[in-house]
């Protein structure tokens, strides 16, 4: 028997009765299709969720390499208004000349550096147990072995954070990749900026570039602020340290200008240890190195940071405390070094979208 398209075998239900007939997947009651829904939606959060947690450490790295590409532009755009040239040959004189500064930094400094950092962790070990024996002399009771464990925490600390940062590829592979990513992004940034926006909606595009250029700016204004801060900070606090006399002053003065990328909490980090160093010179000489860490901490964060970046992004400091907290325990110095921009990108973000909403509601009112 042949079977064309008028016919229908005996017991198949005819093609409107298939369109009908409930499923095993179809769900009759409204109630409980709003809760399906509700349980689908949250279901896809508590993923995308998971997900975010997974990839969190290779989007803190591209991060990081949108924060050096923020700098390369920031010099490039300093550039431009001498040099009359284009952004690629700006961003190369640009990375020519950091690559020569820290060439220089490296063989002028290097070897009197390394030997200073070798005697590092034996002065404050010093000066920790005088601490102690202070401390126990006047009534404070420290066990010992408590005092020790903390030491070895605070001085030992560097693997456990090496490995944190690094992941799967190792610190060196992770600062590469920043580095790369950075110096892509730097050359050209619209690329990349016109591939994120053809993903939104048309109607979604002209706010993104908005908001990508505001936190471009403010960016620019942190991370120059930042970067004029440590220069300062760890060159007066060097200079200062070396006239006294200080021991290790080149490797105080290093420790003081990298610790100062780190707002709250690298400069209180970077003063005990200058003091700690000091008094093993002597009551006077602790005394000057706290009068330099007050005197340089004042200037900076009263005269020479809000000079440059008063216009950027207006962070409450327990808001920029919390989040280093927060990133620095479940990302180690990635995220520590990370979450005050992270913080002002995500502030803009938020402002923005306020902007929008109120404008919606004004032209609904209106």
């Amino acid at each position: 028997m042949t079977i064309d398209d008028t016919d229908t075998l005996p017991d198949s239900p005819k093609p409107s009765a298939l369109s009908t007939r409930a499923g095993p997947s179809d769900i009759s009651d409204d109630m409980v299709l709003r809760e399906a829904k509700k349980a689908g939606v949250w279901i896809a959060m508590i993923a995308a969720a998971a997900l975010l947690v997974l990839l969190a450490q290779p989007l803190l790295v591209i991060f990081g390499g949108v924060v050096f590409a923020a700098m390369i532009d920031g010099g490039a755009r300093l550039l431009g208004r001498v040099l009359k040239i284009g952004r690629a040959w700006r961003v190369a004189i640009v990375l020519v000349l950091t690559a020569a500064f820290l060439l220089w930094t490296i063989y002028f400094t290097g070897s009197q550096i390394a030997s200073q950092a070798a005697q590092f962790p034996a002065v404050i070990s010093a000066q920790f147990q005088r601490v102690l024996a202070f401390a126990q002399l006047h009534g404070i009771d420290v066990q010992q072995f408590d005092a020790k464990s903390i030491l070895e925490n605070a001085l030992g600390g560097v693997g456990p954070v090496t490995r944190v940062l690094g992941g799967l590829f190792g610190f060196v592979t992770t600062v590469l990749l920043i580095l790369i990513l950075g110096i892509y992004v730097a050359i050209e940034p619209r690329l990349y900026q016109r591939g994120l926006s053809w993903m939104l909606p048309v109607g979604e595009r002209e706010d993104f570039h908005e908001t990508l250029v505001r936190m471009g700016h403010s960016l620019r204004r942190l991370l120059a602020g930042r970067l004029l801060g440590m220069a300062s900070e760890g060159l007066v606090t060097g200079l200062l340290l070396s006239f006294w006399g200080v021991p290790m002053a080149a490797l105080l003065g290093l420790l003081t200008g990298l610790l100062a990328f780190l707002p709250n909490i690298g400069a209180p980090i970077s003063g005990t240890l200058m003091i700690l160093v000091g008094f093993s010179g002597g009551t006077s000489m602790g005394i000057f190195c706290i009068v330099v860490y007050l005197v340089v901490q004042t200037v900076d964060g009263n005269i020479i940071v809000p000079m440059v970046a008063r216009k950027t992004v207006d962070l409450a400091p327990a808001l920029v405390l919390g989040a280093q907290l927060i990133m620095g325990v479940l990302f180690g110095i990635l995220g520590l070094a990370l979450a005050d921009p992270i913080v002002a990108m995500l502030k803009i973000a938020l402002e923005r979208r306020s902007e929008r909403n109120a404008a919606t509601i004004a032209e609904a009112q209106g």
